[in-house]
């Protein structure tokens, strides 16, 4: 393995979620300088930051511009929402699971027009859903779609969602925050007005900003709709273009740990390449632990190579809790389900790890299996159950 993945041994464990997420040793050392947020070599970071992040949306980019955004990934969802949805708009949120109820959540606290299509916890939205809605709604002026909606571990169709809000004249907007650098994102070919990212996701960064890429027309067209002074995206691309700065202090150590994780991006081979090291991460774990007798929430087609979402066991001496502990004294920290129907948890595929550490992840699973006593992973019938009769 190479020696830039993080080794629990020195302890460090692996994060299996969908970020915060395992970094590069050089992402890590990247943070070891202090720089000043006027400074033109940290103007000079920031120009390098937004230029490469939009060499990496098609070939739409010259219509697109990049706005970073202080905070973690929701300081952007909501920027995007409140600056691009006008007072008077309307938005239609494409929900199925945490994220998506987050942003309709957020329109709410906007006072936005709000039609949520809510599908659950196992099914993604689909174009024709989509259309339908439309067609009956003229009120809806925007359409809000999760790339990947790591609650359930799901992957959306973006293309198909894209393709119904376009056909309808409306505007679409995409949470791609686990998904961006690694899933394909071409913003013309989905006549996309804006999406957002975040550092710590599939750039391999670490936390303290996100990023806003909308069409230049669309943040010229929404100066005065924020509804906050912080999360304005249109008067921080105005300061950026016309200083270079942002409006208030910059997380600079995280700046300049990312555009070393965009080197390492890039020499990786760029979003190809770590679509691929994710799925494989992904296609190595489920088979490990369905091995072991576990079962996935999801489908197989559903399945993203983010994060994947298992049912806990139905054995009574299973209890998640110790998993949690028993696992993290091997060097892996995971996640609790963000479920509200059935108990279960995450492992998430992206970050600095490869499909050996995945081996290592599944052999730990069953040894915390074995210390509670737990003969059998399998989850409860009714769950599997339920799983077969959504997915029909």
């Amino acid at each position: 393995m190479s020696p830039a993945f993080p080794d629990p041994a020195l302890g460090e464990p692996f994060l299996l979620t969908p970020g915060p997420l395992s970094t590069a040793w050089e992402v890590k050392d990247a943070m070891l300088r202090d720089w000043g947020s006027w400074d033109d070599g940290f103007r000079a970071m920031t120009r390098d930051l937004r230029s490469r992040l939009l060499a990496m949306v098609g070939d739409g980019a010259p219509a697109y511009d990049c706005v970073p955004i202080q905070g973690s990934g929701s300081y952007s969802v909501e920027a995007m929402l409140g600056s691009f949805v006008p007072k008077d708009g309307k938005v239609l949120v494409l929900a199925n699971g945490a994220y998506g109820l987050r942003a309709a959540k957020t329109l709410q606290y906007l006072g936005r027009g709000l039609h949520l299509l809510d599908k659950g916890d196992y099914l993604p939205p689909r174009g024709a859903e989509v259309a339908g809605i439309l067609a009956s709604d003229p009120a809806i002026t925007h359409v809000l779609a999760v790339h990947c909606e790591t609650s359930s571990g799901i992957l959306n169709p973006v293309e198909e969602i894209a393709e119904a809000t376009h056909a309808a004249g409306r505007k679409l907007l995409i949470d791609s925050m686990s998904a961006f650098g690694a899933l394909p994102l071409d913003v013309a070919a989905l006549h996309c007005t804006a999406f957002v990212s975040s550092a710590n996701k599939c750039i391999e960064g670490v936390p303290g900003f996100g990023f806003v890429i909308a069409r230049k027309d669309e943040i010229a067209s929404a100066k005065g709709n924020s509804h906050s002074l912080s999360l304005d995206v249109h008067a921080q691309w105005e300061t950026m273009n016309k200083t270079g700065q942002w409006r208030f202090t910059p997380p600079t150590h995280t700046v300049a740990a990312f555009l070393k994780a965009l080197d390492l991006h890039e020499a990786e081979g760029g979003a190809p390449a770590r679509l691929a090291r994710y799925s494989r991460n992904r296609d190595v774990v489920v088979e490990g632990l369905r091995g072991l007798g576990f079962e996935t929430l999801l489908a197989d087609r559903w399945l993203s190579p983010i994060i994947v979402t298992f049912f806990c066991p139905e054995s009574p001496a299973f209890d998640f809790s110790r998993f949690y502990e028993l696992m993290k004294g091997q060097g892996f920290i995971i996640y609790p389900g963000k479920l509200t129907v059935v108990d279960s948890f995450r492992i998430g595929c992206i970050g600095r790890m490869d499909e050996d550490v995945m081996r290592r992840v599944v052999k730990a699973a069953g040894f915390a299996l074995s210390q509670m006593g737990v003969n059998s992973a399998a989850p409860p019938a009714a769950a599997l159950e339920e799983r077969k009769k959504l997915a029909a």
